[in-house]
């Protein structure tokens, strides 16, 4: 597959794209022709993109798709990872076959992605990727790492605190554990039975989520829960809040309740996607990959994510 494409002309690309909102059945993979790098720009031939579930959440509806600026045809998949191809005009820090990663909101599952090469603007970014990180694994980063990165920023977890996180199997749910245990604290981590070992690995304490959830918390820390991160719903901020934990620290990611602080990765701190990279080189953040697709196969991959029970990250091999 790599020597095809290798030989695809450079103002040409695949691209998943959407002719309509929808599930996984409207994506196809069309050629268009190739985006150029413009003034300030790079252009970056994606070699794998990172699936979130964001992904098809947003291009669900229309409405949708309208809150997120995206308009028909549409692109699909946003995090990447690859080489930079072409430098636009004032570029500097970036040179033909660097290797990069970052966000192209809704456009990442294609051949070539055009991104600003300045600031760190979420979905809209590159940063090089940094030796011993490989491209699958630096495809997975931007969304949940980020996600992950502003959710514990809102909590400031550290060796004093006992931290509940809601859906800690999941996409980002693999960060935010592994970023609280990292500055110290101990991590209580929700999902199914199945997921427990898994949970485990990552250097959370698993419980089962439904239904008595805080008495299960309880008993497993009697000591008390100072913070919690529910990245699902709000099964856990109700949780944590039986617990006595007070809603300042308190985060929600897909879902608003009263009182109770939200993020997302839109608000990471300056640096922050940078540095998850920096601590996966160095050994100390671990992203599980739970499977990668080629292109070809973009709707059954798809439908696997859409059903929210994958241990890890999904990616699309280009």
């Amino acid at each position: 597959m790599q020597e095809q494409r290798d030989r695809r002309p450079a103002d040409s690309s695949r691209a998943v794209r959407l002719e309509s909102f929808g599930g996984p059945e409207v994506l196809d993979i069309r050629e268009i022709p190739a985006p150029q790098a413009g003034p300030g720009q790079v252009r970056v031939r994606v070699t794998a993109a990172g699936l979130n579930p964001m992904d098809w959440i947003m291009t669900a509806d229309a409405d949708t798709a309208a809150r997120f600026g995206l308009s028909l045809p549409a692109g699909f998949g946003t995090d990447y990872a690859g080489v930079v191809d072409l430098v636009g005009a004032g570029v500097t820090g970036f040179a033909p076959g660097d290797r990069v990663f970052g966000s192209a909101l809704s456009r990442a599952v294609a051949d070539f992605v055009v991104v600003d090469a300045a600031g760190e603007v979420a979905a809209n970014e590159v940063h090089h990727t940094p030796d011993g990180v490989d491209d699958r694994t630096a495809a997975t980063l931007a969304i949940a790492g980020r996600t992950a990165s502003a959710a514990l920023a809102v909590l400031e977890p550290g060796p004093d605190d006992t931290v509940l996180i809601g859906g800690a199997a999941g996409g980002v749910g693999v960060f935010a554990v592994q970023l609280a245990r990292i500055a110290g604290a101990r991590v209580i981590g929700t999902g199914s039975a199945a997921s427990a070992d898994f949970l485990r690995e990552l250097g959370a304490e698993p419980v089962a989520y439904g239904d008595g959830l805080a008495d299960r918390v309880a008993a497993l820390a009697p000591g008390g829960v100072t913070a919690a991160v529910d990245l699902h719903g709000v099964e856990t901020v109700y949780a944590a809040r039986e617990l006595g934990v007070v809603d300042g620290r308190i985060c929600t990611v897909a879902a608003q309740v009263d009182g109770v602080p939200a993020a997302n990765g839109a608000n990471a701190a300056p640096g922050a996607l940078p540095e998850i990279a920096r601590l996966v080189a160095a050994g100390r953040l671990r992203v599980p990959v739970a499977a990668s697709f080629p292109v070809e196969q973009i709707r059954h991959a798809a439908r696997v994510q859409a059903d929210r029970h994958v241990h890890g990250k999904l990616v699309i091999d280009l």
